[in-house]
């Protein structure tokens, strides 16, 4: 597998706008490790959680991208704006990304293939301008129920609101160490582990099922990312809501949907009719 050689990164033009933001963003999650509290880390820990596991694995991904679950307006709503604390752009864009990645995973018109380089897959896509929030026209067709749901048009375009809104809490709540570890860390941190399942695990790790890609189960991005290092049991059942398909494969984001189905806000839950 290509892991720099003949990277599709360095053939394809730098948008510098969006790599010296995300250069000043590493630069100041370097910054944050100066700056430590028990308070910050503990924002931090929590928030990571918030906008990794409910926003970005279990909305963005598993209910808006694969519908494998509903919920109330109000709760798909909610875990939306959970999501666009990740900093990685509004529903839309990265809903239409991913959905354009399952129709062409691994061939050409897949947005991040590690066939075009370990790097590119990795972030090299979102550097040259194929970043969630700048998606071309050309993948909007991916996003039709999306584009007609006012909340969702209004949240894409203005996604920095509620993260900037965070900043603002977390500075009054502990000040600058909270605000760099909270936004520039644990921002930094989200970004890669989300990154991860793009490169990782389409190179390393073990393949239960056949598929015509090559998504892998990566335990360690599994563990990084709230359960969605289990690619391959993904890629296999794409609508299932549940990735870790045996009992030892840790799946934190399907357990907050079964807690949202127990507590009546999930339904029509899908799971593959077999146990592994």
């Amino acid at each position: 597998m290509r892991i720099f050689r003949n990277d599709k990164t360095f053939t394809q033009p730098i948008i510098w706008v969006t790599t010296i933001f995300l250069i000043l963003l590493h630069l100041g999650a370097v910054a944050a490790l100066f700056l430590f509290s028990w308070k910050a880390l503990l924002a931090t820990v929590l928030l990571w959680w918030i906008s990794g596991s409910l926003g970005i694995g279990m909305c963005y991904h598993r209910l808006l991208t694969h519908r494998g679950y509903h919920t109330p307006k109000w709760v798909e709503y909610l875990l939306t704006v959970c999501g666009t604390l990740a900093l990685e752009g509004g529903p839309i864009a990265w809903v239409a990304t991913h959905r354009a990645h399952h129709q062409n995973a691994d061939k050409e018109g897949d947005p991040h293939s590690p066939r075009d380089g370990g790097l590119w897959s990795h972030m090299g896509w979102v550097i040259t301008g194929r970043a969630m929030h700048n998606v071309s026209n050309e993948l909007m067709h991916f996003v039709p129920d999306l584009r007609h749901d006012r909340f969702h048009r209004w949240v894409s375009k203005w996604h920095w609101v509620p993260l900037g809104g965070l900043a603002l809490l977390l500075f009054a709540i502990g000040g600058l160490p909270c605000v760099m570890w909270g936004i520039f860390l644990r921002t930094v941190i989200g970004l890669h582990a989300t990154w991860l399942v793009n490169s990782a695990t389409h190179m390393w790790g073990s393949r239960r099922f056949a598929t015509r890609d090559d998504s892998r189960n990566c335990f360690w991005v599994a563990i990084l990312t709230f359960g969605e290092g289990w690619h391959n049991n993904h890629h296999s059942h794409p609508q299932s809501a549940r990735h870790g398909l045996a009992w030892y494969e840790i799946d934190l984001n399907w357990y907050g949907i079964s807690v949202l189905r127990m507590l009546g806000l999930a339904w029509d839950v899908t799971v593959p009719n077999f146990r592994v």
